[in-house]
C-alpha cells in the first residue's frame, strides 16, 4: 500500500532565466551526526548500543531458526562475542550508528543509522535485526517511529529506507511506516554471493508532519484494547 504526498510548496519555481529551479532552502547549514541519546517511547527504549547489549541480544536472536539473517550482510552468530564484533566492525569501519531496543529493560533487537549526508541532510536506517520477541510487534513500530523522530527533530531533510527487493516483509514494512517508494536500483549489491536488486524509500522533511501525526495516531493507547491488541490497523490510516 502506498500514499501520496501533495505539497503544493515542492512546486518548481522559475528563475531570471525562466528555467525551473527547486523550493529555496533558507539558513541551510550542514546537519551535526545524530546524538547518542535514549530515546524514550510508552511501549520502549531505543538506545545506543554498549558491550553489555551483546549478551542479551544474542539471547534474543537464539529463538530465531536462521530466517531473521537471510536479507542481511550479518549473522547468525555463534556466541555474543561474534554478535559484539560484528557491531563494532559496523560502527567503527562502516559508519554505521547503532541503537538497542528494549522492551521492559531486555534487550531484543537493534537497528542503525547509517549513509550520514551530513551535507544534505540525510541519513538512512537500516541492519535492522529484530528478534523474534520484536517482529510484528507495537515495540517494533514505536522503535522505528523514535528513530525517524529523532532525524527529524534535529533538522534532517531526507529519512531513507533500502532493502533488497525480493524482501517482502521489508518492503511492506516501509509502506506501512509512510515511506514512499523511489525506485528499483539493478544489480546495487552483491552479498551472501547472490545479487541484490536494492529498492529505495524515503520519508522526506514536507512529508513527515503527515507521517507522524499518522504514527503517533495508531501508537496511542486508545487504538489498542485492554489486551494490547490493536483497534484499527496502521496500514489502514492513509
Amino acid at each position: 500500500m502506498s500514499y501520496e504526498i501533495i505539497d503544493p510548496s515542492l512546486e518548481p519555481r522559475l528563475n531570471e532565466f525562466g528555467q525551473a529551479v527547486g523550493k529555496p532552502v533558507a539558513g541551510w547549514a550542514a546537519r551535526q551526526r545524530l546524538p547518542d541519546i535514549v530515546l524514550t517511547g510508552r511501549t520502549c527504549q531505543v538506545t545506543p548500543y554498549g558491550p553489555e547489549h551483546a549478551a542479551p541480544l544474542f539471547a534474543a536472536y537464539a529463538a530465531d531458526d536462521g530466517r531473521m539473517w537471510t536479507y542481511m550482510p550479518f549473522g547468525p552468530f555463534d556466541d555474543a562475542d561474534a554478535l559484539h564484533a560484528s557491531i563494532m566492525d559496523y560502527q567503527d569501519n562502516r559508519g554505521f550508528h547503532t541503537f538497542v531496543i528494549l522492551a521492559e529493560g531486555r534487550a531484543i533487537g537493534h537497528l542503525s543509522y547509517l549513509r550520514y549526508d551530513l551535507a544534505n541532510g540525510a541519513v538512512e536506517v537500516g541492519g535492522v535485526s529484530f528478534s523474534p520477541a520484536l517482529q510484528r510487534s507495537t515495540v517494533a513500530t514505536e522503535a522505528q517511529y523514535l528513530m525517524m523522530k529523532h532525524a527529524f527533530d534535529h533538522s534532517y531533510r531526507r529519512y531513507e529506507w533500502k532493502c533488497d527487493q525480493l524482501n517482502g516483509p521489508s518492503n511492506r514494512a516501509a509502506l506501512r511506516l509512510g515511506f514512499q517508494f523511489e525506485g528499483t536500483f539493478r544489480n546495487a549489491v552483491v552479498y551472501r554471493g547472490r545479487r541484490r536488486d536494492t529498492c529505495w524509500y524515503a520519508v522526506i522533511v514536507e512529508d513527515w508532519p503527515f507521517v507522524r501525526a499518522r504514527l503517533e495516531a495508531w501508537l496511542d493507547p486508545a487504538n489498542f484494547d485492554a489486551d494490547g491488541m490493536q483497534r484499527q490497523a496502521l496500514k489502514a490510516r492513509s
